[in-house]
């Protein structure tokens, strides 16, 4: 049998490591991409690169999911004036760790007069997995934002269910320079209890937040005239030109369902079509 110091050199030897970055700038034919860097297993691809509105962006993570060990990075800088859209081409996996986090690192960049609509598909977590993910997010003071992250904690349909795991999230929102939106969720060990309890999810299994700026008290009350549509359980609140929407359903599938919702409500960027299929 193997050794502990060589099985664990093996395992190092396999784990996945991406990093994706670009530049997106505006042109008098629209916004184009600029320089763009793609290594290990992420890459970018742009399907609407002559479109005179905004630039779609897809993420592909080519190793299939993501375990313990791996790491991945994005870093898009949004120029003046410039547009982007960016989803990913599928709904991403956290696989079981035997120890190490899946450590996931998002920089976003928006300068002045600029858009970004950040509309990554759901984050599946399997049982015994382990997340750690960071999103930094800089916006000049005009700039405008829609962010999405949703995750599901097992697939129901498949009767999958996440009893045990790691799961740490924290997101920074600057405007300006200023700090104006901070948050980090971390559920550790038993995953299946706090998610059962009231103050959390109520056994819920998918949550998403939904954040847009700027953003006003008639974005809130767009999304709350919705209410009787929606499929879970969904919060807005706003304050000092800032939306935020928490969504908890029972499954993925009821999650998507609301989220599309919310965007509608918040006349967010027309979805990616990949959210569609």
């Amino acid at each position: 049998m193997l050794g502990a110091p060589l099985r664990n050199e093996i395992f190092a030897g396999n784990r996945a490591v991406g990093r994706i970055a670009f530049t997106v700038a505006a042109e008098p034919g629209g916004s184009r991409r600029g320089r763009v860097h793609e290594a290990g297993s992420l890459r970018v691809r742009f399907p609407n690169g002559n479109s005179l509105a905004a630039l779609d962006a897809v993420i592909v993570n080519t190793a299939g999911g993501m375990t313990g060990g791996d790491r991945f990075d994005v870093d898009i800088k949004v120029g003046a004036g410039a547009r982007l859209a960016v989803t990913t081409a599928a709904a991403e996996k956290i696989y079981r760790s035997l120890g190490p986090d899946t450590d996931i690192g998002v920089k976003l960049d928006v300068g002045p007069g600029g858009a970004l609509a950040w509309l990554p598909q759901e984050t599946i977590v399997f049982d015994q997995a382990r997340l750690r993910r960071s999103i930094d997010i800089e916006l000049a003071r005009d700039a405008s934002l829609v962010l999405v992250e949703a995750a599901v904690f097992g697939r129901s349909a498949m009767g999958e269910a996440v009893v045990q795991g790691h799961f740490f999230d924290r997101w920074r929102l600057r405007v300006g320079g200023a700090l104006v939106f901070a948050e980090t969720l971390r559920l550790d060990g038993d995953i299946a209890q706090r998610l059962a309890q009231c103050a959390v999810t109520a056994s819920g299994v998918a949550v998403a937040s939904v954040i847009k700026y700027p953003g006003s008290d008639a974005d809130t009350a767009a999304v709350r005239s919705a209410q009787d549509r929606f499929a879970g359980e969904v919060g807005v609140s706003s304050w000092n030109g800032l939306v935020v929407a928490r969504l908890v359903a029972s499954d993925g599938a009821a999650l998507r369902r609301d989220l599309v919702a919310v965007l509608t409500a918040l006349d967010a960027a027309p979805l990616p079509r990949l959210w569609l299929n």
